[in-house]
């Protein structure tokens, strides 16, 4: 098993000094944020979709092996609710392809208002080619029926598990042979930081959940006062490394 641990985006004005040193220029940060992490969930995204002259820019600042996820447009998932997918999937995955081998698994995250519509579910997967992981995270509780978790496994969508407060606000379901979780915000303290016994019973969930030859992704949105950082370098100790792409090791993480 491979666990790749990132955060949710790394151009945060105020990790200056806590992952980027503070004489560092932001053009920078994305190189200096591959010899921390293996992977990063690029939010761009979901707000702008960059160009592909951008995707293809980010390749050539990450080194072989780097994994980026991509959150999917709002246009897609907020504007459109998952309805007429065509258009938009083929747009991001066509400015997305710029970044080569380092694309990862493509992030839908639904509005919380999004009520659950298995047959609009299944038919944004179709629009997907087989061989791109897309990972779902649905945020409205009328979505956790067998019929969600069968259109989910049947097009090889991996659930992505969410953390809020130090504790699942999805079902634990695995629908596919790799893995994707988000962490919000922990109960520890400072703010919004994951205590020990959280990030313990995490790497545990990981760990007994997936076979030892899957992909498990898992990122940090809980950016305030560089608390990703600290909790995603803590995370890193307790779950196993990629393959052949060990972490460095952290003093005092």
């Amino acid at each position: 098993m491979g666990v790749y641990v990132g955060t949710s985006g790394w151009q945060y004005r105020d990790w200056s000094g806590v992952l980027y040193p503070p004489d560092r220029p932001q053009r920078l940060w994305l190189e200096e944020y591959t010899g921390h992490f293996r992977t990063v969930e690029s939010n761009a995204a979901f707000y702008r979709l960059p160009t592909p002259e951008t995707f293809a820019q980010w390749r050539a600042r990450t080194p072989p092996g780097f994994v980026m996820a991509v959150k999917a447009s709002r246009f897609l998932t907020h504007v459109k609710r998952l309805r007429e997918p065509a258009e938009p999937v083929h747009r991001l995955l066509a400015h997305a392809a710029s970044l080569g081998d380092r694309l990862g698994p493509v992030l839908l995250q639904l509005p919380p208002t999004l009520r659950a519509d298995p047959a609009a579910l299944d038919a944004c997967l179709a629009c997907f080619p087989a061989e791109t992981r897309v990972a779902v995270e649905p945020r409205h509780a009328s979505w956790w029926t067998p019929e969600v978790r069968s259109v989910l496994t049947e097009r090889g969508a991996a659930l992505c598990w969410a953390d809020r407060g130090s504790r699942p606000v999805t079902p634990l379901w695995r629908t596919a042979g790799w893995g994707y979780v988000r962490f919000h915000a922990g109960r520890a303290r400072p703010a919004p930081r994951y205590g020990r016994t959280a990030l313990h019973t995490w790497a545990a969930r990981i760990v007994d959940t997936w076979p030892a030859d899957s992909d498990v992704f898992a990122y940090f949105n809980n950016d305030p006062g560089g608390a990703a950082v600290a909790d995603a370098r803590a995370f890193t100790r307790l779950v196993p490394s990629p393959p052949g792409r060990p972490y460095p090791a952290y003093a005092g993480a």
